[in-house]
């Protein structure tokens, strides 16, 4: 049976696409798979289970009774990733564009039905010029229909999108309903409007791939969470980041067997420059504390200034956010604050632990970030760390000043445990900025008011510059030495497993969106 649907999924191409043959071998060269290819290289092998293989469209008009399509431009089932079962689609651009119709969304909307009955991951695979214009309003009652199910699964199973051709129109708002959205280098983009549209309404000259290719939504916007050279590898990323997520809100990600040392790093504390104001790559700390090669970085493009991603410590599954001295001081400004606080929204949505890596010199000023909503952006992480429920760890590693310091994890919106390094700097702000302020008649009076404000500084780092104060004070659980963070972290992540918190009987918060 198979053999034959892809016999006619190749004279489908040729008579949708003219010399159809000869186009599935050029998109083959190019790495580009057929919508079965894509399902039978995610799955395990031979877990597939299709279901509505001979679907058709209903429609009469302009002609389309003459053309009908076994499946109907998707193929949808089930099957397993990794022994662990799973819900799919994936769109046939040989079928009409891949169009969406009335039947088209009957198809997806039913697999995502049995994804939520039955508490599994959805995993879609879009290829796809939108909605079927012959069939009008009944393909966007489709699409809403899709919609409304993604934001019902929202937070209650892992929902993955990958875009693998063009998603334009309608059709971008349910992979943006998604938890994670990957997309495909040069052979997929994403647009409300394309560049014909913003030709004729703003005079822009801009090629598809400009307006919403896989790097301008890994780099500018933000859309995307991942992005690959190609099909293969895009579904191998798929197969990657579900091994860190649970099936479903009401269980955890399953644990990898592993076997527990003395986890002392020895190294790691010379990872951080000795002057405060030196950059150094945070990516270094992160590899240094967690399991071997574990760390799967989201968003890597976007707001480079702070890192998310997922990891394994001692074989467990845990979400990591960490400040990025590298790129532009590892401030917070509008777009790590938005990344950031989704990262966490979805850590929290799906059980997994939350490891919170802290350098950060303040908010980055100016009137593009006041004008962009710093205040509003900067809310949304703050918010979202102060919901989060899941067991949450902060370690300082050097700088946390100002209100950056309460927004990152900090024990005063619920974190767990608050670790620092003696490296640590924990103030309003840095010792030159507050001596200017606090000595500054003594400066003035001075006759040499460059040592004097160097003597202030070395006075002010002296009483401030260091965790001692906030450990006094309870705000920092432990100092630690950097080279026994590791084992301290997967104590206390142990120690946290069953932690269970109170909330209180609302509907829901009001996240500042």
């Amino acid at each position: 049976m198979e053999d034959k649907l892809r016999l006619l999924e190749t004279k489908r191409a040729e008579a949708m696409l003219g010399g159809g043959t000869q186009r599935i071998a050029k998109e083959h060269a190019k790495g580009k798979l057929t919508a079965r290819e894509r399902i039978h290289l995610l799955l395990d092998a031979g877990t597939f289970e299709e279901l509505g293989m001979l679907v058709s469209h209903r429609t009469t008009e302009f002609g389309m009774d003459k053309l009908q399509y076994p499946g109907d431009g998707v193929v949808t089932g089930y099957g397993k990733i990794d022994g662990r079962q799973v819900f799919v689609f994936s769109q046939d651009f040989t079928v009409f564009g891949g169009s969406l119709s009335e039947t088209h969304a009957e198809k997806i909307c039913k697999i995502m039905d049995l994804a939520i009955e039955n508490k599994m991951p959805l995993i879609g695979l879009n290829d796809s010029g939108g909605a079927r214009i012959q069939e009008g309003v009944r393909s966007l009652g489709g699409y809403a229909d899709i919609f409304y199910r993604n934001t019902n699964a929202s937070g209650y199973i892992p929902q993955i999108s990958a875009i693998m051709g063009p998603c334009a129109g309608g059709a971008v708002y349910s992979p943006a309903i998604t938890d994670f959205t990957l997309m495909v280098e040069q052979s997929s983009y994403m647009f409300v409007t394309g560049p014909n549209v913003v030709k004729t309404v703003t005079n822009e000259e801009v090629t598809s791939e400009e307006l919403g290719g896989a790097q301008t939504h890994a780099s500018k916007s933000g859309v995307t969470h991942l992005t690959a050279p190609n099909d293969k590898a895009c579904i191998e990323k798929i197969r990657k980041l579900l091994s860190y997520l649970p099936q479903s809100c009401h269980e955890k990600t399953p644990d990898i067997p592993y076997v527990e040392n003395q986890e002392i790093r020895e190294n790691i504390g010379n990872i951080i420059p000795d002057s405060p104001n030196q950059p150094y790559d945070i990516k270094e700390v992160i590899s240094s504390l967690v399991d071997e090669h574990s760390f799967f970085e989201i968003h890597e493009k976007f707001a480079d200034n702070i890192v998310v991603g997922f990891a394994r410590l001692a074989g467990k599954s845990i979400g990591v956010v960490a400040n990025q001295p590298y790129s532009l001081a590892g401030v917070l400004d509008v777009n790590s604050s938005r990344k950031a606080g989704r990262f966490v929204r979805t850590c929290d949505c799906y059980n997994i632990p939350l490891l919170v890596l802290v350098d950060v010199p303040g908010f980055l000023p100016g009137t593009d970030q006041e004008w962009n909503g710093i205040i509003t952006n900067g809310a949304k992480l703050l918010y979202a760390f102060s919901e989060a429920t899941v067991p949450r760890i902060s370690l300082i590693v050097r700088k946390a000043y100002g209100g950056a310091y309460d927004v990152m994890n900090s024990k005063h919106i619920g974190a767990d445990l608050n670790y620092s390094w003696p490296s640590a700097e924990i103030a309003v702000m840095g010792a030159k900025g507050a001596s200017e302020i606090i000595f500054r008649k003594e400066i003035a009076a001075a006759e040499n008011k460059e040592a004097a404000l160097k003597e202030k500084e070395l006075q002010y780092a002296r009483e401030f510059a260091h965790p001692y104060k906030a450990a006094s004070r309870g705000f920092i659980d432990e100092v630690i030495e950097p080279k026994y963070t590791r084992r301290k972290l997967i104590r206390g992540f142990r120690m946290l497993e069953n932690k269970k918190r109170n909330t209180l009987n609302k509907k829901h918060g009001n996240i500042p969106l």
